[in-house]
């Protein structure tokens, strides 16, 4: 009897296995290049995964939360390492993470925005040294750790990268690797007691005018308003992007270390005969992909650096993965290229000549603006997206409703904001937080941006919302067509449409309530069982219709089934 009951049990768990098997969708991802979703994520407010290396270079926090704005806050590599192996991303239908800058930055901080706050290089926009990581970011065994799990899950690591400028001279930095004792009132550039220095009083310790600033990176790497040094021109190729020290990288002049980094005992910069700004920069940055594996950059202010460095950067760093590939095959995501994307700012849905000279993508500034749009309005910026960016353009774009340049979207409309981004056609870029309701942080008079940077939520995670988040991110996931597909409405109430690839399709409904039939012959043929990927519930297709009940989030998603 004993025997009878459990071989009746085991058919029946294989029956429902079968029956769960056969409602699995069709899913035709497509290639990244196509169908990139890519989660951006300010390292340093995400997930504190080893609190040993908070605190790194004596970098200490302020205890009202208005004065930490521009502080370490403790996020690292293993914090995202954790979330991966919870499996964060993959439940968002992420394919790749792009984190800010991990090599080393300025020790210091420096005044940020009115006198209002000790601004850090927590962003990663503040560089050092590029051979080395920051130490608060974490080890080279967690950076491989983070890669390693990434790549496992199919997920590409992205860095973003600046050639544009390194960080300011900050007072710590300078003590540590440029200025040398001459008087008991000043220590080359430093007046004595420059360790007090407060944000009302920080540039009355630092005599700019001192010759022992020729020893900071020196007037053959940078443009700086600084004695010995040539001043930043008024053009977007030679200006000082508030006030940080402008790379040469257009001098065919060739260099040797900057100075500083010849005193730096722990840096991995050697002297390379020969070789000019740029080609250090590129050295050094493509030594990350050689290195560690590294999928892609994010280009940091790409109209403020010529265009022969962008290929420069590109031709070496593809080489480097190639490579890289070559030697760990079981290591790699797939055998794609290196990829590419870019921020300039304003950049829209056009194809520019920075997809002619190393760019596979362009972060779009467009979308923003308009992800509130609805109805009529929501289709007529799907239907000029999708004419620009279906297959077979040679394009495509990041589109987004928030970053830490810009903005938050607002916090009262993240379902539509997330439903009008994720079903967007083109390439999408989650920021970190929009999936879980983070709140603003504190704002700075006259650097308004670092609100868009607080930590993220874990303790207020907005459950529903996420869920909203995740049902579009793996839909999408599964979908070339969502980016890539010929767009055309169905029909006006509720908003209905279709996105066919030449090997993918979908029907969307936005809007939905109750039960309801949408027309899908045009798309999926009579007899087709199609699901519905956000109610989760299944129907067949008869006489060019389907009638299924609409979730209460009025949204449908309708993929074929096997």
């Amino acid at each position: 009897m004993m025997f009878r009951r459990t071989v009746a049990a085991l058919a029946a768990a294989l029956a429902v296995a079968g029956a769960w098997a056969a409602d699995e969708p069709v899913a035709r991802p497509g290639s990244f290049a196509d169908n990139p979703i890519v989660y951006f994520v300010v390292t340093d407010r995400f997930a504190n995964g080893n609190p040993a290396n908070d605190g790194s270079y004596g970098r200490t926090r302020e205890p009202r939360p208005q004065d930490d704005i521009g502080t370490f806050h403790g996020g690292d590599l293993a914090g995202l390492t954790q979330k991966l192996r919870e499996g964060w991303f993959r439940e968002l239908g992420v394919n790749a993470i792009w984190i800010t800058a991990p090599y080393e930055q300025m020790h210091g901080w420096v005044v940020g925005g009115s006198k209002e706050f000790k601004h850090y290089g927590y962003h990663g926009y503040f560089a050092l040294d590029y051979t080395r990581l920051d130490a608060n970011m974490g080890t080279p065994a967690e950076l491989r750790e983070f890669v390693a799990t990434a790549h496992a899950q199919g997920i590409r690591v992205v860095f973003d990268v600046v050639m544009n400028h390194p960080g300011y001279g900050d007072i710590q930095s300078l003590s540590e690797y440029v200025t040398e004792p001459e008087t008991d009132k000043k220590r080359g550039m430093l007046w004595k007691g420059y360790e007090a220095a407060t944000l009302r009083d920080y540039h009355s310790w630092i005599d700019y005018n001192d010759p022992a600033w020729l020893q900071w990176w020196g007037p053959d790497w940078i443009r700086s308003g600084l004695r010995g040094y040539t001043e930043g021109g008024s053009d977007d190729l030679t200006k000082q992007l508030a006030y940080l020290p402008d790379f040469k990288t257009e001098s065919p002049k060739a260099v040797g270390l900057p100075p500083f980094l010849k005193k730096k005992a722990d840096t991995e910069a050697v002297e390379l005969p020969d070789t000019t700004v740029r080609g250090y920069l590129v050295n050094w940055l493509s030594r990350w992909v050689r290195e560690y594996g590294v999928d892609g950059f994010r280009a940091d202010t790409v109209k403020h650096v010529e265009y022969a460095s962008w290929t420069a950067l590109k031709e070496a760093s593809a080489k480097a993965l190639a490579d890289w590939k070559a030697a760990n095959p079981k290591a790699a995501v797939d055998a794609a290229p290196f990829w590419m994307t870019g921020e300039d700012w304003g950049h829209d849905i056009t194809r520019t000549r920075h997809y002619d000279i190393g760019f596979d993508n362009m972060i779009n500034f467009d979308f923003q603006r308009r992800a509130d749009a609805r109805g009529a309005e929501l289709d007529k910026l799907y239907a000029e997206y999708a004419r620009a960016l279906a297959a077979p353009a040679t394009h495509n774009v990041l589109s987004y409703i928030s970053s830490h340049d810009t903005k938050l979207f607002d916090r009262k409309t993240l379902y539509d904001g997330a439903t009008a981004l994720m079903l967007a056609p083109g390439g999408v870029q989650i920021y970190y937080g929009d999936e879980t309701a983070r709140p603003d942080g504190p704002a700075a008079n006259g650097d308004p941006q670092q609100s868009t940077r607080s930590d993220m939520n874990w303790a207020g995670i907005d459950a529903a919302l996420l869920s909203h988040w995740r049902k579009l991110g793996q839909f999408r996931a599964r979908h070339v067509a969502v980016a890539k597909g010929r767009h055309w409405q169905i029909a006006a109430q509720p908003y209905t449409f279709a996105r066919v690839h030449a090997e993918d399709r979908i029907v969307a409904a936005v809007g939905a309530a109750g039960r309801v039939t949408l027309a899908v012959g045009d798309v999926f043929p009579d007899g087709t069982r199609v699901r519905d990927a956000y109610g989760g519930t299944s129907a067949t297709v008869a006489a060019g219709k389907v009638t299924l009940d609409a979730d209460a989030r009025g949204l449908v998603l309708l993929e074929a089934l096997p």
